[in-house]
């Protein structure tokens, strides 16, 4: 079943031959965390890319007592530090789970020999890292040039499933807004 999910979301980005999806299917191995567990620290290399099977995480940083809430990940998406992953530098973000969660990982030993003997793999991961980034601009944009009734509605919109899977304390530390503010707009915001 896992595998099968990932098969589906490594396709989406672009499809693989056989031989390929074999190789790169064969480096993936299941791990489970508990709840509120860092996987990776500020400071660390990340050592893996995830795939997430069961679950919700966040990436978020840490600025003396203040924590801002980047991005999340759930069942059906990768996860990790990605650039720390990729450049194998420290991470200045925490990796966290909020709920118990389940993953195939691959080490960035597989992942560096899949690319290197693999040049489509190289491309698939491009390919992904532009979707990502095209991503990340996107909610960039949204948190300077938005209002925080924009954000929560273009958050509603794009995934109102993820009030019923996240905290909504880090649901507004995500949309850049106090949590008294995100409580009146889910409380008066219709779509």
């Amino acid at each position: 079943m896992s595998l099968q999910l990932l098969h589906k979301t490594v396709f989406q980005i672009m499809p693989l031959p056989d031989p390929v999806w074999e190789a790169l299917a064969a480096c993936w191995h299941p791990v489970q965390f508990k709840r509120r567990e860092v996987m990776t620290a500020a400071g660390e290399i990340e050592k893996y890319l995830y795939f997430v099977t069961a679950g919700v995480q966040r990436v978020f940083s840490l600025e003396g007592d203040k924590e801002s809430t980047l991005v999340f990940t759930y069942t059906g998406s990768f996860s990790g530090v990605l650039d720390s992953f990729q450049l194998q530098q420290p991470s200045p973000w925490y990796l966290e789970t909020l709920t118990y969660s389940e993953f195939l990982r691959m080490s960035y030993a597989d992942f560096n020999r899949l690319t290197l003997e693999y040049p489509i793999i190289e491309r698939w991961v491009r390919l992904g890292t532009v979707a990502a980034m095209a991503g990340v601009l996107e909610r960039n944009n949204e948190l300077l040039s938005f209002t925080a009734e924009q954000k929560f509605r273009k958050l509603l919109t794009r995934s109102p499933h993820v009030l019923q899977l996240i905290p909504h304390k880090y649901l507004a530390s995500y949309l850049g807004i106090d949590p008294a503010t995100f409580s009146k707009l889910l409380s008066t915001v219709k779509l």
